[in-house]
């Protein structure tokens, strides 16, 4: 699975943005997703994640309740809403894919990743 993700910027606080990140190959069904960012001079951190088969998801505290993780399956692509965006949230955001039923919250346990989308956000 080769994964491309887009849909950073510059934004200002409070603002939205919606990130996307496409699949190849015809398995991304098979696939638990997740969004993870880092910060400059921070480590990578998980951000949503969302399973394979009931689409049961799952957030970071620091973004519960601002951001929307979703997946579109006939269209190969995930997908992370961000809304009320803050300065803290500027970050490099990568997505990522799992080859399991269920999500995980270490980046570790990822199969595949994307090239990362740079999201900006000013005070």
């Amino acid at each position: 699975v080769q994964l491309q993700a887009s849909g950073g910027g510059l934004v200002q606080a409070g603002g939205s943005l919606r990130l996307s990140c496409a699949a190849s190959g015809r398995t991304f069904s098979s696939y638990a997703l997740g969004w993870f960012r880092q910060a400059p001079g921070k480590e990578r951190e998980f951000v949503a994640a969302i399973s394979r088969s009931d689409g049961s998801t799952d957030y970071a505290n620091s973004v519960k309740g601002r951001f929307t993780i979703s997946r579109d399956n006939a269209k190969n692509t995930v997908y992370l809403q961000m809304n009320s965006l803050k300065p803290e949230d500027t970050a490099v955001y990568y997505c990522a894919a799992r080859y399991s039923r269920s999500y995980s919250y270490i980046d570790a346990a990822y199969d595949y990743w994307g090239q990362g989308t740079l999201v900006t956000v000013s005070s």
